[in-house]
């Protein structure tokens, strides 16, 4: 697999990908949301981190069922993915003071 991130919503290989180790997991309870942090290792103890989100819907009869995404994030791939994040937060952060980017 190449080293840019990817992601999958219920597919195959996010099938494939839930038998590695797991070294750490974080639940982040946000609203009608729920992040999942885990950190994996590979079978030749690579390590990666997936974030998937997990969304209650309901359908017309009121029956609940639960939506996911989940991005698989390299670890060569951390600090861009960091700064990037780093500065969309920032973004909106400042948006909501009403200093929009230019």
């Amino acid at each position: 697999m190449n080293s840019l991130m990817g992601v999958y919503e219920n597919d195959e290989l996010s099938g494939r990908m839930e038998d590695r180790e797991e070294v750490y997991s974080k639940v982040v309870k946000a609203g009608k949301r729920t992040y999942f942090l885990d950190v994996r290792a590979t079978r030749n103890q690579d390590y990666y981190l997936t974030i998937t989100e997990s969304k209650k819907k309901y359908d017309d009869a009121g029956n609940v069922s639960y939506s996911k995404h989940k991005l698989f994030l390299y670890k060569e791939d951390f600090e861009k993915f960091k700064e990037g994040l780093d500065e969309a937060v920032k973004i909106v952060k400042e948006a909501l003071e009403g200093k929009l980017p230019e």
